[in-house]
């Protein structure tokens, strides 16, 4: 599977949270300034071409849902970053947050019994 483009990543963000929508749902959750109406419906249909998005047709109104799990992005995504950013090396990734300061004593402490639990 390709990498979404952001645009992509934005709208499937708001489909993941809303689980199933029509166009003018998923219009409502971005933020200001909203995209156009056929904007996101184009967009739509480019992730429908590409199998990440479904849908129910009623009459003429379609109502969208994703195929492609959140969980399941991440973790491709993931890889990707670990891969290009951290040469391929997970522990030089958590490392990075670590040093860096971005997790707290709880999040490290939980970090440490993930690990051990493995």
């Amino acid at each position: 599977m390709e990498k979404l483009t952001k645009k992509e990543e934005e709208l499937m963000q708001i489909l993941w949270e809303l689980k199933k929508g029509f166009v003018k749902d998923i219009v409502a959750k971005y933020q200001e300034p909203k995209p156009h109406y056929n904007t996101v419906s184009s967009l739509i249909r480019v992730l429908q071409e590409k199998g990440i998005v479904g849908f129910h047709a009623y009459g003429n109104t379609y109502e969208y849902f994703p195929l492609l799990r959140k969980e399941a992005y991440r973790k491709i995504y993931m890889k990707e970053i670990v891969s290009n950013y951290f040469d391929n090396s997970f522990s030089n990734a958590v490392a990075a947050f670590v040093k860096e300061e971005q997790l707290d004593d709880k999040e490290v402490k939980e970090l440490i019994k993930l690990i051990q639990s493995k």
